[in-house]
């Protein structure tokens, strides 16, 4: 497989967001690069593919910009380029919440690696020998598509409808260790730090989401393939592209996740 597919994100506030626009633009069509990229005032969340070397070349030049600087990005490979085109666009935020109060960029929610998750759902506690509960973050045509079968669903039509939710369950979730998780990281982050802003005690978001757990782990505890947002449609716990049937968000509006 010749294609490096890659996602990453980042909150940082950008305040030259069609300046930034364009330059991002002309670079990826300056390598070739497909894919989308989404630019908010509370950072950047990016799915592209092409070629090592062209990616290579462009996370190079995008980590020169000191507001990306050691921005890392989460890897799998295909035979083809998953997407058709290249679009940069302008939104409000890079994963919709509509909580303007959280902001990850003043101070990320604790995280738990792949391999300290995997040893929890081994031993069927975390090291203090609480129960852990896994909230998955994502919606259901994400969810039909493989989970951890022992997480907490809400079966969401989309990520603003989580909060609610969530708050009118707080019981389910006291005195136990909170993992939330994700594709790839983005939207436990911000989840994260909104049930500790509701007072949610011992909240942990999965480090690098799905993504990361599959490419450290493997599909332990897992079942199913993972979704994602592109014509892949899913990738196995090898991270290769998977049989899983392909879904799309209904309105075409969906935020991308990486």
């Amino acid at each position: 497989m010749s294609i490096l597919n890659i996602s990453a994100y980042r909150f940082v506030s950008l305040d030259d967001l069609p300046a930034l626009r364009e330059r991002m633009l002309a670079q990826c069509h300056a390598l070739a690069l497909k894919g989308t990229i989404l630019l908010a005032p509370e950072g950047i969340n990016l799915f592209l593919a092409a070629p090592r070397e062209a990616i290579d070349a462009f996370m190079e030049w995008l980590r020169s910009d000191t507001r990306f600087a050691g921005m890392q990005a989460k890897e799998s490979l295909s035979d083809d380029v998953p997407f058709k085109r290249m679009r940069v666009r302008l939104k409000k935020e890079i994963i919709t919440l509509r909580h303007p109060t959280i902001r990850p960029e003043g101070g990320r929610a604790p995280a738990v690696d792949a391999a300290t998750l995997k040893r929890w759902l081994d031993q069927g506690h975390d090291d203090e020998g609480r129960d852990v509960v896994l909230l998955d973050t994502r919606n259901t045509y994400e969810t039909d598509v493989g989970m951890f079968p022992q997480a907490v669903d809400y079966r969401i039509a989309s990520f603003t409808e989580l909060p609610s939710v969530v708050a009118t369950d707080r019981s389910r979730y006291a005195e136990k260790t909170i993992v939330s998780y994700c594709t790839g990281g983005i939207r436990c982050e911000k989840f994260a730090l909104y049930m500790q802003d509701i007072g949610m005690e011992r909240v942990f978001q999965l480090e690098g989401g799905i993504l990361k757990y599959f490419e450290e782990v493997g599909g332990a505890h897992w079942q199913g393939d993972c979704f994602v947002f592109d014509e892949r449609g899913a990738v196995d716990p090898a991270l290769s592209p998977a049989p899983s049937p392909q879904s799309s968000p209904q309105s075409g509006e969906e935020d991308i996740c990486a």
